[in-house]
């Protein structure tokens, strides 16, 4: 079910949203948390569905905040049932000087006594924790992949990091990391004395994974983008160097990768890219501040020297 509610207050939408449960029978006691959208229009429903796969295993209120230019008004919709997935979706369109204050729009549709967790899908504040919305929050997302610049988008999460802040390009990377873990937990036990990690120029798992090895393994890390007409999805490769010879994990396309050990014949693994929806479920999973994406995005960023080649 749809409602539209053009020219309208947050007080007039919270009314109507009591309204709603009372009549339809939903009721806001199974929702866990209330997840805060700042997206433009183009974005806006992308984010949403993503949001409504992932209310099916965090029923949740969903609140998404668009801003334009115009005549100050509020233009407002609410989605339930179907249309929702497990969540309840309002969508606050603002114009004008009804769009200068963020945080009094959302906080009179909070869940009462429920974690607040803001979500910027692409263009993110400077500082996520500062924010208007990133102060009502206990966990902030945003993607360093949506960023012209994956360098410069890195290097600012790095300034700014502050506990509870997540990227989904650190996300992304779970798969990776749960891979190559499993690989150095099995005999031969011995040193990894060097990496060499490849992805494309527009990969900011690329330095997350350089920057996660290094601080695990204690060891130099080198690392490049592929060149522009390069295959531009991801991580490209993730090579371990032992004295029994190298490990090579490898994804020659999307979909697939190949673990390539000393003594063993090739392993073929399913390992694609991860979707946004199942990205936003794994973070929404853990409300508590994510300690070793702050080590990496701080610590191991820090420590991490350039790129062997430029995007």
């Amino acid at each position: 079910m749809i409602i539209d509610l053009p020219d309208t207050t947050v007080s007039q939408v919270a009314k109507q949203l009591v309204k709603v449960r009372e009549e339809g029978g939903a009721v806001a006691l199974g929702r866990v948390l209330t997840l805060v959208i700042s997206a433009r229009n183009g974005i806006a429903e992308a984010a949403i569905d993503a949001a409504n796969d992932a209310s099916r295993e965090h029923p949740m209120r969903v609140i998404v905040l668009t801003t334009g230019e115009g005549e100050a008004h509020l233009d407002a919709q609410i989605r339930v049932g179907g249309d929702a997935g497990a969540s309840e979706v309002v969508v606050l369109r603002a114009y004008g000087a009804a769009a200068s204050n963020q945080e009094s729009l959302v906080t009179g549709l909070l869940l009462p006594d429920a974690p607040v967790v803001a979500w910027w899908p692409e263009e993110a504040p400077t500082s996520p924790a500062t924010s208007p919305l990133g102060k009502i929050a206990a966990r902030r997302i945003t993607d360093a992949a949506t960023s012209p610049d994956v360098r410069d988008r890195l290097a600012l999460l790095s300034k700014t990091h502050e506990p509870g802040d997540t990227d989904l390009a650190w996300t992304r990377l779970t798969h990776w990391r749960e891979q190559l873990a499993a690989v150095l937990d099995q005999p031969p036990f011995e040193e990894v004395t060097g990496v060499e990690v490849r992805g494309a120029s527009a990969s900011p798992s690329t330095a997350l994974l350089a920057a996660w090895l290094q601080m695990a393994l204690d060891v130099p890390v080198k690392w490049s983008y592929e060149s522009p007409d390069a295959w531009q999805e991801g991580i490209k490769s993730v090579r371990l160097t032992r004295a029994s010879g190298d490990i090579l994990l490898e994804r020659p396309n999307p979909g697939d990768a190949v673990l390539t050990q000393p003594g063993q014949p090739d392993h073929d693994l399913h390992l694609p890219r991860r979707t946004l929806r199942e990205c936003l479920a794994e973070e929404l999973r853990r409300l508590d501040p994510d300690l070793l994406y702050g080590r990496v995005i701080t610590e191991g960023w820090e420590k991490l020297g350039p790129p062997e080649t430029g995007a």
